[in-house]
């Protein structure tokens, strides 16, 4: 039986040789979408599908809000998460919630075909490698965009601090920490500084 699954990630690339790698080889048939706002469309008006895998770190994702709201709408089928650089706590934070697994994308073509059968039928599936932490990356996806200034300003949020004191430990002026928050709320897609608090904590960010 050919399974129908769901991939969903901004990058064309990754799209595409998922798709087609699941596709030549007779796995699934597949559908694609380019954010969190297109795949959950697509699960209500195409769906169910077998299998439904969400990029971590694309548009609309928040972190792992984004699962949540795709597991809501699954209709119990599994929804599995697929990432670059995810470190191994927001994995074992995506399966607490009830991700049917999660793949990094430098994973070879036949294991991916075999994670994706093994996670229709109801599996969990996560690399041992990868979950042991000997494959643990540097950085993040959601951390590898903000400079480092940006990052220090970032955990001076997630402690609820003023402009004015996370200032004060840089050493720099109130005006140019502002100035911060603005791009950097900007590059994670926060509404305000507690937003942008809450996203990098739902990322694993430290």
């Amino acid at each position: 039986m050919t399974l129908r699954v769901l991939i969903a990630d901004d990058h064309d690339m990754v799209r595409d040789t998922f798709s087609m790698y699941l596709e030549t080889s007779g796995t699934a048939q597949t559908i694609t979408a380019g954010s969190l706002d297109e795949a959950l469309k697509l699960m209500q008006q195409k769906g169910p599908f077998d299998l439904v895998l969400l990029d971590y770190t694309m548009p609309g994702m928040k972190g792992l809000e984004g699962l949540k709201a795709a597991l809501a709408i699954s209709g119990g089928n599994p929804v599995g998460m697929i990432s670059g650089t995810g470190t191994r706590l927001i994995a074992q934070q995506a399966l607490d919630l009830g991700a049917a697994g999660f793949l990094p994308k430098s994973m070879p073509a036949k294991t991916l075909m075999n994670a994706v059968r093994f996670m229709a039928m109801g599996e969990v599936y996560a690399p041992i490698d990868f979950m042991s932490g000997r494959d643990d990356p540097e950085e993040t996806d959601f951390e590898k965009d903000l400079s480092e200034r940006e990052k220090q300003v970032l955990r001076g949020l997630m402690k609820a601090q003023s402009n004015k004191e996370i200032g004060l430990d840089l050493e720099l002026q109130e005006v140019t920490i502002k100035l911060h928050v603005k791009t950097l709320c900007r590059k994670i897609g926060a509404k305000n500084r507690t937003d942008a608090a809450i996203i990098a904590r739902d990322a694993g960010f430290v």
